[in-house]
């Protein structure tokens, strides 16, 4: 039986879960359809999930389908929780993504579907609630091939749309208009096709046309659109179809080594972590040694003490998980989310590198947390040590200085969250500071410095000379050597690199600085050396800790010879307002920095495109109802970082600060 790892995506709102819960009836796994008003659903199962209506954690859940093993990953639509949807979308074989036939295309779904676009994740898109009044089915194919995805095409009409008697019918070989507008759509990306249709139209029958449809949709080439309800169960039956015949089942060879993903981690009853897992060939066993780990931490070997696969809407003990399904693996106490296993683990490349790439916005905004008992402050550092162990992008740091702890955030509704699992599942209540935005540095220019090893400038028995240059925007820090690795031991290079890595995090100003060139130009150690007649000595020769001593000092004096700039994160924002209310827009626009790039009008509403600074964004928000009558709508996301204008917010430095050398130096003493 072939497994297909499928994800359902969507704006907030949109039918996600509903759909999911659909799709499960009408597999047998539920006797009745569960509610998200009710809190019944089988993929929320988080007391939070139920109370709020909305899905915060990622869930898998499995049944059969025509001799398929769909294992259906249900994600949380809400922007604020959008780590969720990226660490999954790496173990996809297919998605589905659901769009209001009401709200249509929103801010969310755009996002959603131009990831999936470039990861070339097959995609279906199923239209939802067209049993609403005011839902749209034509005009909202073109909204999806003009906003979305070029290469939608529907697959069939919708009757009574607009009411609760609205049903989809799928469109046949004699439908002659579906017929050519699909041979348009698929002669685009298939030469043969294009000349045979051009050359005699009746000679591409309608079986070729769907063995290319079911091609191009594998490659991500076109995106099938449904319609239907997940409330009425119209239109799901055909979706079903669809997923069958239209997404592929993936290859992996169960016999081969093992190599897999871990994808999420939860905790057990016991406080133990369950890591889920993606097995992309051979098989994981229980009661065998498994290597897992990234970077630094690669190649740790620990037995798994279980396994579980998903089957039928639950997760049940197996002896073993063979290549392509999802396992949950007991056992591996050190694992994390992004890791590799087995002979992937280390490797950097390949579906098993997919984890450790960001392919949405990083969060914008921070918080201090507080706890409301100051004899809390040790448990809830572990609690939130244990919560940034699943969503690795809170990104948890203390301020030595100012002794708080700080978590960063996609937005208020994540921190309410957080507030409130740290209250209900540990028992620690605490408050939040007002949230800031989150800057980066960005290197003005480059900068080099040096440091000879055992001098008076460095007691460090290590010689490091760094070089800095920008580099372009979202390729991170990269480290390269203009020295021979053989000219000193190769763990000397790696305390070196971790150093500066760990270094960047924060610049000048105190952001970290994401994108930028290092070159290690000066190297230089002392070998192994000893007093008469006694062992090793630490005195004479050279340790990692001397290279991680003195490397801070190098590049900070690199930095400043480069100078760095602060930037804000700018928000991409669309308007739409009644076009009389515009006049009253534009001064609101220049109070909050907003820059408006396009502007159209359609019917009397216009439609305004722009950026503007991510902490202006709220500020918007709370004008625009008064601004446009309550009938403007706003959609923003992440559109890039920009240089601030006017003074630049400095950040205190978590760490003994390298920028002060003698404070540097007094806390970091080589070891003897």
């Amino acid at each position: 039986m072939h497994t297909l790892n499928l994800g359902i995506l969507a704006h907030v709102d949109a039918g996600k879960t509903s759909l999911t819960e659909r799709l499960l009836h009408a597999a047998g796994v539920v006797d009745e359809v569960g509610s998200v008003d009710d809190g019944s659903t089988r993929t929320d199962s988080l007391a939070l999930e139920r109370q709020r209506g909305i899905t915060i954690k990622s869930a898998v859940v499995s049944f059969a389908l025509d001799g398929t093993t769909v294992n259906l990953i249900d994600t949380p639509g809400h922007p604020d929780f959008i780590a969720e949807v990226e660490r999954v979308l790496h173990v996809l074989d297919g998605a589905v993504l659901v769009v209001s036939a009401v709200e249509g295309v929103q801010a969310q779904t755009r996002v959603l579907m131009r990831t999936l676009r470039r990861l070339a994740i097959p995609t279906l898109v199923f239209v939802n609630k067209t049993d609403r009044r005011g839902a749209r089915a034509d005009a909202l194919v073109r909204d999806v091939a003009a906003k979305l995805a070029p290469g939608a095409v529907a697959m069939g009409a919708v009757r009574a749309l607009g009411t609760r008697a609205a049903a989809f019918t799928p469109y046949g070989p004699g439908d002659a208009g579906f017929t050519g507008r699909l041979a348009d759509v698929l002669a685009g990306h298939d030469d043969a096709l294009l000349a045979d249709y051009v050359a005699d139209e009746a000679a591409v029958t309608y079986r070729r046309l769907r063995k290319s449809l079911a091609e191009q949709t594998a490659g991500a080439l076109v995106h099938p659109v449904y319609f239907g309800s997940a409330a009425t169960g119209a239109g799901v039956a055909e979706l079903t179809a669809g997923i069958t015949e239209l997404l592929p089942a993936p290859a992996g060879d169960p016999d081969a080594p093992v190599a897999g993903t871990v994808f999420k981690v939860e905790r057990g009853p016991g406080g133990e972590k369950v890591a889920y897992v993606r097995v992309l060939a051979g098989t994981v066993r229980a009661r065998r040694e498994l290597a897992y780990g990234d970077g630094d931490r690669a190649g740790v070997r620990e037995k798994v003490t279980g396994v579980e696969v998903f089957d039928q809407g639950a997760a049940v003990p197996a002896a073993g998980v063979p290549a392509g399904r999802i396992a949950l693996v007991r056992g591996l106490a050190g694992v994390r989310v992004g890791d590799a296993v087995g002979a992937a683990a280390g490797a950097g490349d390949g579906r098993a590198g997919e984890a450790r790439r960001h392919h949405f916005a990083p969060p914008t905004l921070e918080t201090v947390v507080v706890p409301d008992r100051a004899s809390d402050t040790g448990a809830l550092h572990a609690a939130l040590f244990q919560l940034a162990e699943q969503d690795p992008l809170i990104a948890l740091r203390q301020d030595d200085i100012r002794r708080e702890l700080y978590v960063s955030l996609y937005g208020e509704v994540q921190k309410e969250v957080i507030g409130a699992t740290l209250a209900d599942e540990y028992g620690l209540p605490v408050s939040f500071r007002e949230s800031s935005v989150i800057h980066v540095e960005r290197l003005a220019g480059a900068g080099a410095a040096y440091e000879k090893g055992d001098t008076d400038t460095n007691p460090f028995l290590a010689t490091v000379g760094l070089r800095v240059e920008p580099a372009p925007p979202g390729t991170g820090v990269l480290f390269e050597l203009a020295v021979e690795l053989g000219s000193m031991p190769y763990a000397f290079f790696k305390a070196v690199e971790d150093t500066v890595r760990a270094t960047l995090r924060q610049g000048l100003s105190g952001w970290e600085i994401p994108d930028v060139r290092v070159t290690m130009t000066h190297s230089g150690y002392w070998p192994r050396q000893s007093h008469a007649h006694q062992g090793f000595s630490k005195a004479m020769s050279s340790t990692g800790a001397d290279f991680r001593g003195i490397t801070p000092l190098v590049l900070a004096d690199a930095l400043k010879r480069a100078g760095t700039r602060v930037h804000e994160p700018v928000q991409r924002f669309r308007l739409e307002a009644p076009e009389d209310t515009v006049p009253a827009l534009w001064p609101a626009f220049a109070a909050l920095d907003a820059v408006v790039d396009a502007q159209e009008v359609r019917g009397g509403v216009a439609v305004l495109q722009g950026e503007v600074p991510a902490a202006r964004v709220h500020g918007l928000e709370r004008r625009l109802p008064g601004l446009t009558r309550g009938e403007g709508v706003l959609e923003s996301a992440f559109g890039r970082y920009r240089e601030v204008r006017g003074p630049a917010p400095e950040r205190p430095r978590t760490d003994h600060n390298p920028l002060d050398r003698k404070e540097y130096l007094l806390h970091v003493q080589r070891r003897v």
